[in-house]
């Protein structure tokens, strides 16, 4: 979690498993682009500067946040080791956040439940628009980092088990 004692984008370099033989899928939310685009740079230098070669990265778009459990799902079935899944949630005037937050959060715990390919949970829930932009590359880091991170790990985790 983004704190202001805690960056996102600080880790241990020296604890990251070898990732150089991993595939990884990366599923980016359309909706609040400026949002996802810094989540996915975050996700995309990490794993490059990580050892993952570029050709091992497949990258797939969806309109909002709610379609990432379809398209993570899908993903899932292109022979990767783990999915990223990157979106932005911006609280509104209405109960909309609540439905789409608590779905896609439902949605991609199930796919984990279910399905042998890790989904790494890269959506950002937030009260407004500065709390995304302090959280996709902001005085907080960047959540596409820790994302990467996460993937990397458990990528290492599903082939060691």
């Amino acid at each position: 979690m983004a704190t202001a004692n805690k960056n996102l984008s600080d880790y241990d370099k020296t604890t990251i498993p070898d990732a150089s033989n991993f595939r990884f899928g990366i599923v980016v939310s359309e909706w609040n682009d400026t949002i996802t685009e810094g989540l996915y740079k975050g996700a995309y230098d990490t794993l490059i500067e990580n050892g993952v070669d570029p050709s091992n990265l497949k990258r797939w778009n969806v309109p909002g946040s709610f379609e990432l459990i379809y398209g993570c799902k899908k993903m899932q079935e292109q022979m990767v080791d783990a999915v990223i899944a990157i979106g932005s949630v911006i609280q509104g005037e209405t109960k909309h956040f609540d439905f789409v937050c608590e779905g896609v959060t439902q949605g991609l715990k199930d796919l984990n439940v279910i399905h042998d390919v890790p989904v790494i949970f890269c959506v950002l829930t937030d009260n407004n628009i500065q709390q995304s932009i302090d959280r996709s590359g902001g005085v907080h880091g960047n959540k596409g980092t820790e994302a990467a991170i996460a993937a990397i790990k458990m990528a290492e985790l599903r082939n060691n088990s």
